[in-house]
């Protein structure tokens, strides 16, 4: 199994808001993308919040778990994070209004689970397909859902970045998980800064290439930058060995 995560600024803005981590353990490896707002560079302090507590709860409570409890494992994660950023707004009143997005993967020989809030998104490869796992919590993607927008209508849509959920904006916290196939080969994690400059098609593309797992999250943070680069890019990427289980 190879992984690689990296992320970017940007060429827009003057700093990230973005936190990203991979870590492995003897029985797992968990993946996680956050991508931060909030005036007074609260942003990144909250998708740091997000990040480092949720890799070291990781590192030190994430051992022989069935899929049950990995389920209850995520959702208390998700909620204790929601609780450390309204505690930190509450003493420091000036990052009132910050927030981060999370999405998660935790990968197993005997299960793989997606975890999203926000408009984070996770993605897989299987058959040689890309495939989007999470679903993004905006309001275009509501009214969407609702049969008010056609799928090109939401594309162009001016409020597409408004979110309804996010870690710190709503309490209580509700996360979307998705019991996902072992038959995958590659797991992609990222902020929206790659996915609103470059299309799935040309990620697909991407990881298909002979290239180690290095260069292709390089190269799509290129393509992001080449496109515009009008918001941090972050990506955490996974891929299993030709012809072996996930573990």
């Amino acid at each position: 199994m190879e992984t690689f995560y990296l992320t970017d600024t940007g060429i827009v803005r003057d700093h990230n808001e973005d936190s990203v981590i991979i870590v492995e353990n003897n029985e797992a490896t968990l993946l996680a993308v956050a991508d931060g707002m909030g005036g007074h560079k609260a942003g990144e302090i909250a998708s740091s919040i997000a990040i480092s507590s949720i890799s070291k709860r990781f590192s030190e409570s994430f051992f022989k778990m069935t899929k049950a409890a990995a389920v209850e494992w995520i959702k208390t994660c998700a909620n204790e994070i929601n609780n450390q950023i309204f505690k930190y707004t509450e003493e420091n009143p000036e990052s009132k209004g910050m927030g981060t997005t999370l999405v998660l993967a935790i990968v197993t020989s005997e299960y793989i689970l997606f975890g999203n809030i926000g408009d984070s998104s996770g993605f897989v490869m299987k058959d040689g397909k890309l495939h989007k796992v999470t679903k993004d919590h905006t309001l275009v993607n509501l009214l969407l859902a609702a049969g008010e927008l056609t799928e090109e209508e939401a594309k162009n849509h001016p409020k597409k970045n408004i979110l309804m959920n996010a870690l710190g904006i709503n309490d209580p916290i509700e996360i979307d998980i998705f019991d996902c196939s072992m038959e995958i080969s590659e797991i992609l994690l990222c902020s929206d800064g790659l996915t609103t400059m470059v299309s799935e098609d040309q990620i697909e593309k991407v990881l298909l290439e002979d290239t180690t797992t290095e260069e292709k999250v390089i190269k799509l943070i290129k393509k992001a930058n080449n496109r515009g680069g009008n918001d941090n890019i972050s990506i955490a990427y996974l891929k299993k060995d030709k012809g072996s289980e996930l573990e």
